[in-house]
């Protein structure tokens, strides 16, 4: 009786070892997912880059101004800057430097 015992304990434990041993480690399939994703979900990540560009978190910077580096030389020059705030940058501009 105590045999019988003692093989259905050691057979049961074998069991318990074996099926340990054929289930993945839980290192390698978290390993695995962080590498490799579906179509899915690679389509989800790049529709939720594009929506924080259209909603403005972290857009692209603005096209540069044209008229900026004649503001920054009427800038300079005292004279043109108070006549760019009475008639504006491009009349200023053309009346001082001439048209360019």
């Amino acid at each position: 009786m105590r045999a019988l015992t003692l093989v259905a304990l050691l057979a049961l434990a074998a069991l318990c070892l074996a099926g340990q041993a054929e289930a993945k480690p839980s290192g390698a399939e978290s390993g695995r997912g962080s590498a490799f994703v579906s179509k899915r979900e690679g389509s989800e990540v790049v529709k939720r880059a594009r929506r924080q560009l259209i909603d403005g978190q972290g857009a692209p910077a603005p096209y540069p101004d044209p008229l900026e580096p004649k503001r920054e030389v009427c800038e300079l020059n005292p004279d043109c800057d108070e006549l760019a705030d009475q008639v504006g940058l491009q009349d200023a501009y053309q009346r001082f430097y001439g048209p360019v």
